[in-house]
């Protein structure tokens, strides 16, 4: 496996991961309510709790796609 096919992976990933989550985003702001009623059926939780969590969850997983897809595709980008 060569450098620039592994360069390609990663761009891919991270391409797939934003995808994944400006569609989580826009499910959870556009279809908040649906959402809530859903998760609610199975947890007990108070819609601001559900909030905190998603926006929490967001903001992770926006964190893990710039630490484990885009660095490291930065990183080959500058020493390729």
């Amino acid at each position: 496996m060569t450098v620039e096919i592994i360069r390609d992976v990663l761009a891919w990933c991270a391409v797939i991961n934003y995808a994944l989550l400006l569609l989580w985003f826009l499910v959870f702001s556009l279809a908040h309510d649906w959402l809530y009623r859903v998760h609610g059926k199975w947890f007990t939780v108070s819609v601001e709790n559900f909030d905190a969590i998603h926006y929490a969850s967001l903001a992770f997983f926006k964190l893990c796609i710039f630490l484990f897809s885009l660095a490291p595709y930065l990183a080959l980008r500058i020493v390729v």
